[in-house]
């Protein structure tokens, strides 16, 4: 087989031995050139390093020792010849192996077949020298291609003889190339050893760069409530704990936290590309597991359209500004421009729907019914109130309530902190609540465990009324009290911070939520205090209403406001707050929410969309209906556990 020939630039002749003269004379002559190697290298290599010249020898192979100066006859000199270049073998780390071969090797008679004349001594051996014009690279290259080099005749030409041809060119125990020996010379072996250690080096440092941003991210998503250098950001977005109480309810959606790491991308492309929102299918009302009336979500209906409205409402929401004005003019300011352009991070699957489209209506039922969520919360202003960027919607109650009906779905109401609400016009409004719409039978009640069906209200933002106020309203001794009356029913307080427990329960509510679905944002929305606040709702006959969501991203509306996102990581963010809520055996499980579109909480169907200024966050690689299945499948298994421990606790059975 013909030897592999590596060429690196050499600047002289190169070539094989072929089956010519000189391969003859190699083999049969008996002023063999193996006897120039023996002397200028050395018996003792070749006898530690070389067996098959001992079996070669055997087979009469024999080799001569030469005088000191003698030239096998074919490597006379030739008339006007040049002196010869002695006869040696090329290495790329001879120069580093010169002070450690000796300069004088005695002959081994025990490795040699031919008679060693008595009063000769070996040829002094030196380390040869690299041939002028050879490259280190160009001896690694033959010695990767199984080829010994020997510099042989006329200056400048360089032979190479294949290991498959030349049998005594294999037992060469050249300086950088590799013996039979055991053991590697002391720079090889440091070689191998530093390759190694740079190899493992490596792995480790890549390993534990892995470990650090996965820890990161685990410690992004799932943030504890309180960090080590006070509370967590954004706390001073409520109305109560923050000292600019000029914004009012322009945080009433302050709902902060960690969904999307993927924030809107801005000055894209010029390319606008709008999927189109495709119709929702038709559930099957036999095919649907049954609803869950334990099972509450936040419903909002502020949003309107040209079509229906007359203008864009909250669809055209305004950027807020930071009470730091040093912060404000760090960013955009204005109003957002629907249809494109619309205050959300998400864009839903309807596009920028009006609240009193009956088919919009219509198509929510049908979502919620299919997640087999048992009630909506709707959040609610008294008539003629609205919030600071709406317009009034209890003229839309009427319809919510048929369309909800049509589906076995319940309502409840989401009472917002409207303008000077106090003890007394709660009393009212409850009245008006209870007086309308107390009789359709979409109307939620609760069954307690006395067996009586109370009709539910969630208050938002109940902190910031003194609960010497609410004691007024909430307690049998209280001057507007409704308890015992046909107004009476059951009041759920948000809670935030931990001391809000206390106030909730001298204000004689019946339970508590956290509505923000943001773990670590407050002190009720993280997930390892909701066992301690169950405990303590237990104490007092308190109902535990856990709040949880999909995630949070709200830097559409508050561009300053990301450090509060929070990661949805296709799902996963929101099965954790789920299985977290399970795990405190909670009375009722709320979500939060159905379409709050500004916070990125929804869990409607959101669709890609990209303009020419934005893209869209979306539910991909699943499908729209992702938080829909997910909320289904939450469902069947709260309503299995809860079935099982209802009669411990002694909680209603639906």
């Amino acid at each position: 087989m013909l030897s592999l020939f590596v060429y690196l630039g050499l600047p002289s002749k190169v070539s094989f031995f072929k089956k010519d003269k000189t391969v003859s004379q190699f083999k049969k002559s008996e002023n063999n050139p193996c006897t120039r190697l023996q002397g200028n290298f050395g018996t003792p290599h070749i006898k530690n390093s070389c067996p098959r010249l001992v079996r070669a020898s055997q087979r009469n192979l024999s080799c001569q020792v030469s005088k000191r100066g003698e030239r096998p006859h074919h490597l006379q000199k030739e008339e006007g010849e040049a002196s010869p270049t002695p006869l040696r073998l090329f290495s790329p780390s001879v120069r580093r192996q010169r002070k450690a071969l000796p300069l004088h090797s005695p002959p081994d008679p025990r490795r040699h077949v031919g008679p060693v004349p008595g009063n000769q001594s070996p040829a002094p051996q030196r380390a040869p020298p690299r041939p002028s014009g050879l490259p280190e690279r160009s001896a690694r290259a033959f010695q990767k291609a199984g080829l010994v080099g020997v510099v042989a005749g006329r200056p400048g030409t360089l032979s190479l003889l294949p290991t498959s041809t030349a049998l005594a060119a294999q037992c060469l125990p050249v300086a950088g190339f590799p013996a039979p020996a055991k053991h590697l010379p002391f720079w090889s072996l440091k070689y191998v050893v530093m390759a190694k250690f740079r190899r493992k080096t490596c792995i480790i440092l890549s390993l534990f760069i892995l470990f650090i941003f996965s820890l990161m991210m685990g410690l992004k998503m799932l943030r504890p409530n309180k960090a080590t250098f006070g509370d967590p950001f954004g706390l001073d977005l409520l109305p109560e704990l923050r000292q600019q109480s000029h914004l009012g309810k322009s945080f009433d959606s302050q709902k902060s936290d960690k969904i999307n790491s993927e924030t809107n991308v801005k000055n894209l492309k010029s390319v606008e590309i709008t999927i189109k929102a495709s119709k929702a299918s038709e559930p099957n009302l036999e095919e649907q597991p049954p609803l869950n009336y334990y099972l509450h979500v936040f419903y909002y209906s502020w949003y309107g359209n040209p079509q229906f409205d007359g203008k864009y409402v909250h669809w055209n929401h305004p950027i807020l500004k930071h009470w730091d004005p040093k912060i404000t003019k760090n960013y955009p300011q204005g109003k957002h421009n629907p249809p494109d352009d619309i205050g959300s991070s998400f864009y839903p699957e309807l596009g920028s729907y009006s609240s009193r489209d009956p088919s919009v209506i219509e198509t929510h039922m049908k979502q919620m019914y299919s997640a087999s969520i048992g009630v909506l919360a709707l959040s609610w202003y008294p008539p003629h109130s609205k919030d600071e960027n709406g317009e009034p919607t209890d003229d839309l109650v009427p319809g919510i309530l048929d369309k909800a009906h049509k589906y076995n779905l319940k309502v409840t109401f989401h009472i917002e902190p409207y303008s000077n609400r106090d003890e007394n016009n709660m009393y009212r409004n409850v009245k008006y609540i209870i007086d309308k719409y107390g009789n359709h039978p979409a109307f939620y009640r609760y069954k307690t465990k006395n067996g009586n069906a109370l009709p539910m209200f969630y208050v938002y933002d109940s902190y910031i009324t003194k609960p010497e106020k609410w004691a007024n309203l909430l307690t049998a001794s209280g001057s507007q009290s409704i308890r015992n009356s046909p107004y009476d029913g059951l009041f759920i307080a948000l809670l935030v911070e931990n001391k809000h427990k206390y106030d909730i329960l001298r204000g004689g509510f019946d339970g508590i939520y956290t509505y923000f679905a943001t773990n670590g944002f407050t002190y009720g929305s993280s997930y390892e205090n909701w066992g301690r606040l169950k405990f303590f709702c237990d104490q007092f006959n308190l109902m535990f209403i856990p709040s949880v969501g999909p995630g949070y991203i709200d830097t559409s509306i508050r561009p300053w406001n990301a450090q509060n996102t929070r990661n949805r990581v296709n799902g996963k963010y929101y099965e954790t707050a789920l299985s977290a809520a399970l795990q405190a055996q909670p009375s009722v499980i709320s979500i939060t929410s159905f379409n709050e579109w500004h916070e990125g909480t929804q869990i409607e169907k959101a669709v890609p969309k990209r303009t020419s200024n934005t893209v869209y966050l979306d539910y991909r690689p699943h499908k729209p209906s992702l938080y829909l299945e997910l909320t289904r499948k939450w469902s069947e298994k709260y309503s299995k556990e809860r079935a099982t421990y209802e009669l411990d606790h002694q909680l209603p059975v639906s």
